[in-house]
């Protein structure tokens, strides 16, 4: 299994509305047509944390293919105003909120 990690930041009290958003979203077929087979979102003091996992190690290029798709950019809308790039700044696309694996142990 390959998994991807989102950081940013989330506003405050705004875990609960992105929760449900992304509960909608993975009730469509969208997360069969992205490979992603497990979702986790966690918050910690301002940020927010995302866990996509997928069976295959192309999560990213199936990802990339949907983002046309309406209901991807529905979301990615409806999320503006709770999730931001953890560093405006340097921000220029999903590519660079993902954080780097620097060691792995599987049983």
């Amino acid at each position: 299994m390959h998994s991807s990690l989102i950081v940013a930041r989330i506003e405050p009290g705004g875990g609960s509305d992105v929760a449900r958003m992304f509960a909608d979203f993975d009730r469509t077929e969208m997360p069969h047509l992205m490979g992603t087979r497990r979702r986790q979102l966690f918050q910690f003091r301002g940020l927010y944390f995302h866990v996509q996992d997928f069976d295959e190690n192309n999560g990213g290029e199936r990802i990339e293919e949907a983002k046309a798709d309406p209901r991807f950019v529905r979301i990615s809308e409806d999320l503006k105003p709770y999730i931001q790039a953890y560093d405006p700044a340097t921000w220029r696309s999903p590519a660079d909120a993902l954080a780097t694996r620097f060691y792995n142990w599987e049983a």
